[in-house]
């Protein structure tokens, strides 16, 4: 299960671009927490922890609890706005839980015993399509990682979301579209592949 994360905030009493800008001079960063049919509390944070917690690389699918004027709000965080050139986040979105809320939350994909596939062991190549899969699950059991066993599988075969086994009590976002998660592509196929475009290309 993923780990909760804890954000000190404090209360934002101005709101507009300029009040935002002067927060952002002071190294704070604006934020909204929103949802759970409360009034939003808009709040602002130190840039560095966010900075900190932005790059564990699972930000984004762990609850995050908010401490803020003595109490302490639980959220998942929904969007994060940086700025298009130096890359500083400028704004959060969070969304506040009700407790066992179910909620949607992307999840990395992590695929293991590539020595136990046919297909790789003779020259195939593991072709990722999805690195993560949308999956709904309990706020309090949020996975760090969903596993897929490569066991056994050939060249030319195929992972779909039917195929992958989900920590229990969670389901796919989209099981009706089944969609791939990644090939066991042959090497022919890409060298194939490489040649048409080297033809493509005129001689100087």
């Amino acid at each position: 299960m993923s780990d909760t994360l804890t954000l000190p905030a404090e209360t934002r009493d101005r709101a507009g671009k300029g009040a935002s800008r002067a927060l952002r001079r002071e190294g704070r960063v604006p934020a909204v927490v929103y949802g759970g049919k409360e009034e939003p509390v808009s709040i602002h944070l130190e840039e560095k922890e966010l900075r900190r917690q932005l790059g564990t690389g699972h930000f984004f699918n762990s609850v995050v609890e908010i401490e803020v004027g003595g109490k302490t709000l639980k959220t998942i965080p929904k969007d994060v706005a940086f700025h298009p050139v130096n890359e500083r986040p400028l704004h959060v979105d969070f969304l506040r839980l009700a407790e066992h809320a179910t909620i949607h939350v992307n999840v990395p994909v992590v695929f293991k015993n590539e020595e136990a596939s046919p297909g790789i062991k003779k020259g195939g190549v593991l072709n990722i399509v999805a690195h993560t899969i949308d999956i709904v699950v309990d706020a309090d059991s949020i996975p760090d990682e969903i596993v897929i066993d490569l066991t056994g599988l050939d060249v030319g075969d195929a992972i779909h979301i039917h195929d992958v086994t989900l920590p229990a009590g969670a389901t796919a976002a989209h099981a009706d579209r089944d969609d791939a998660i990644a090939t066991i592509v042959a090497p022919s196929a890409l060298k194939s592949s490489d040649g048409e475009a080297e033809e493509a290309t005129p001689e100087a």
